[in-house]
């Protein structure tokens, strides 16, 4: 009876481990590109301020890094999910 179900898991485990990794990619993916979309408003603020003469330049900047750091991840996480969904 254990083969059996030891047969059954190997056959079955593969089929639904793959699609919930790639959705898990997805998911972390479309996180870190709303956390980078936030920043928008901020960044647009800040260059104003710049643009004006305020001192935000520190925050420009903060923000912009930000908002790189969270887009590379985002896309990085989808390309991974495709990976993994082709392979």
């Amino acid at each position: 009876m254990k083969g059996k179900i030891g047969q059954f898991l190997g056959h079955v485990l593969p089929g639904v481990i793959r699609p919930l990794h790639v959705l898990w990619n997805e998911v972390i993916g479309f996180i870190f590109l709303v956390l980078a979309a936030l920043v928008v408003p901020s960044i647009v603020r800040n260059l104003r301020d710049h643009d004006s003469g305020g001192v935000a330049l520190g925050r420009l900047l903060l923000a912009v890094t930000w908002m790189a750091v969270m887009a590379y991840f985002g896309i990085s996480s989808f390309l991974r999910a495709r990976k993994i969904s082709r392979s």
